[in-house]
């Protein structure tokens, strides 16, 4: 045996910083020394063979002191030495003292202990020497009839690992094992006796499987893995058997054992591509999805879908099991529902789109009712993401969508909310029969964006659709609405001033007299009330924008503001109502001018924005007709 042959198949700790011992000390120990210190030096020998010392003075040794031992632990690590020991000549002769070895563990092979019996077959299976091995046939066979499991088990994989490698030994294996099989009761052993025939005697294991096809569903399931995985291979070698195991994979698709239905599914799908037998097999993985709690599980499973849409006839199938692939969406991990709506998205048809929009809508429902798990948002995002891609490719589903969708313009998720919007904006240039109902339902929530981004994006949808007098109107009454009482700073200035209460924490500082552009005089305190946060609150949104120095909204507002005023002017003929409108979007231009030229936001506005305020004021200032 050369030295890649010489492994071992346990993995032993070795303490690098400990001082190897002498081997004088070594035999001393093993000679004389109590149970304790005979292991302690096993131990020690071991570890120096492993690491390449031969020390053939200890052989003996161990055969005499050692061996006879019935201590566990020692008959444990005799069974790692005598797999690492080196156990021929250098010419490749057996050493004769394994004769005595040999004889050794012929009698653990007939010991009253389960243990040592199953142990020994255990390491039978590691030898590669057959003139060890072929005395000990005589017991391993016996061992086929022992009462317990664990013995009986171990002989069945010694037996077939040794006619694996020395068939001479046994040539009789796979009928001697066939009739162990037929008689045997115990899961674990038919499990092993089936193995081992599907390798070294296929068609014994398929005329065993014949005989008890019809009670494959009573097996266990260890026992039942080795039977899919027998059919997958036979029918794969010969097509003309798929006929005969169909039914029996069909069987196993209800096993109570999740591995096996993954299995029974996965090898139904490689022996037919029928309809049902893609439907039975999508809708067990469906199941599995569902009922397993692992998220790796899910998502391994989700991937074997994915895998099955991408033949075109099994795409058909899986197509009427879209409602029942929703279910997963039930599953808390984010990635897996992303994979779950996307599956979902590419599967959808004309015929059960109306279905999907109406689950999805639900969900985003009780997204808006569910804050307190962390990747609510993010779900919510990915369900606005779908329903946006429902109704690019089926425009007719829009207008169920839309209202719907419309409610999360005003999510503190921005986010979510600019998918909203982004989706709002496509659809209302596409739909010209859905503008009416885009423009209502964005009348209705304006008021309530929390965010100047999606607040900005509102302002110019309204500004480049509105095109009916009333829905104008509306535009203003909301803008007005929006920005509160003008002029702004007068009445911040007035609020901040009739707030102060004796009751409230004032600060001690010195008041300062400014002077506002209108030419009046305030008083300005430094002061700390006790209800700032309220103050704030209580603002408009737009209001609130422009008091946190925003004033990008108020050039977005103006330009709004311009176009709402020029549309209007073209359609009512009435000059007084024209020069009234076009004055009071003038007036809140001229507002917000003032605001962001005084000290009272948080930044003073840009000149950009200004620049752009002031060219809005010419434009409308050129078409009224009071000015004309």
């Amino acid at each position: 045996m050369t030295a890649a042959e010489n492994v071992c198949y346990t993995l032993i700790n070795v303490q690098s910083d400990s001082e190897p011992p002498s081997e004088v000390s070594l035999k001393a120990d093993l000679e004389k020394g109590e149970i304790k210190a005979k292991t302690e030096a096993l131990k020690k020998v071991i570890i120096m063979i492993l690491n390449g010392e031969k020390l053939p003075g200890l052989l003996m040794t161990i055969i005499r002191f050692v061996l006879p031992l019935q201590d566990h632990t020692i008959k444990k690590l005799l069974l790692v030495f005598w797999e690492i020991v080196p156990k021929t000549t250098p010419d490749g002769k057996l050493l004769q003292e394994m004769i005595l070895v040999c004889d050794a563990y012929r009698k653990d092979l007939q010991h009253p202990n389960e243990f040592i019996r199953g142990s020994t077959l255990r390491f039978l299976c590691k030898l590669k020497e057959s003139e060890l091995l072929e005395p000990l046939m005589p017991a391993i066979r016996a061992c086929l009839e022992h009462r317990h499991s664990y013995v009986r088990r171990n002989a069945v994989l010694a037996i077939y690992t040794i006619y694996r490698n020395f068939e001479h030994l046994i040539p009789d294996a796979p009928e001697l094992i066939h009739d162990f099989l037929v008689n045997e009761k115990d899961a674990s052993c038919k499990r092993n006796a089936f193995m081992m025939l599907i390798h070294a005697d296929q068609d014994r294991a398929l005329d065993y499987l014949s005989t008890c096809i019809d009670q494959v569903h009573t097996f266990g399931d260890i026992l039942q893995l080795v039977i899919v995985e027998l059919i997958y291979k036979v029918c794969h070698a010969n097509p003309s058997e798929r006929a005969r195991f169909i039914r029996c994979i069909y069987n196993l698709l209800q096993s109570s054992s999740p591995a096996v239905k993954y299995e029974a599914a996965g090898t139904l799908v490689t022996l037919s591509s029928a309809p049902t037998a893609i439907k039975a097999a999508a809708q067990c993985y469906i199941d599995l999805i569902i009922k397993e709690s692992d998220n790796n599980v899910k998502l391994i499973v989700l991937d074997r879908l994915i895998e099955l849409k991408e033949h075109p006839t099994h795409e058909r199938v899986l197509q009427d099991l879209v409602m029942d692939i929703l279910r997963v969406l039930s599953t808390p991990d984010l990635e897996v529902r992303k994979k779950t709506l996307q599956l979902a998205l590419d599967l959808v048809s004309s015929r059960n789109v109306e279905e999907l929009v109406i689950v999805l809508k639900k969900e985003v429902i009780k997204t808006n009712n569910v804050t307190e798990h962390e990747d609510t948002d993010k779900y919510r995002q990915l369900l606005v993401r779908t329903l946006h891609s429902c109704s690019v490719r089926f425009p007719d589903m829009a207008a169920n969508v839309i209202p719907v969708l419309m409610e999360f313009l005003s999510d503190t998720n921005e986010a979510a909310a600019a998918d909203v919007l982004e989706f709002v904006r496509e659809a209302i240039q596409r739909f010209d029969n859905l503008r009416p109902l885009i423009i209502e339902k964005m009348l209705e929530v304006f008021h309530a964006i929390k965010t100047v981004k999606i607040y900005r994006g509102a302002l110019w949808i309204l500004g480049e659709y509105c095109s009916t007098k009333e829905d104008i109107q509306s535009v203003m009454t909301e803008v007005r609405r929006s920005i509160g009482e003008i002029p702004i700073v007068e009445n911040e200035i007035k609020k901040e001033t009739g707030e102060l209460k004796p009751e409230d924490e004032v600060s001690a500082a010195p008041a300062q007299k400014l002077v506002t552009e209108m030419g009046t005089y305030v008083t300005q305190s430094a002061l700390s009330s006790s209800r700032p946060s309220k103050k704030e609150e209580d603002r408009p949104p737009l209001r609130g924008f422009l008091m946190d120095g925003d004033f990008y909204v108020a050039a977005s507002l103006a330009t709004t503001l311009t176009k709402v005023a020029l549309r209007y002017v073209s359609i009512v003929e009435d000059n007084r109502k024209q020069n009234s409108f076009v004055a009071e979007a003038m007036l809140i231009m001229v507002t917000v001018l003032h605001l962001g030229k005084s000290s009272l936001p948080k930044k003073p506005i840009t000149d950009d924005d200004v620049d752009r305020i002031s060219l809005c004021l010419k434009v409308l200032s050129e078409c009224s007709p009071l000015i004309e």
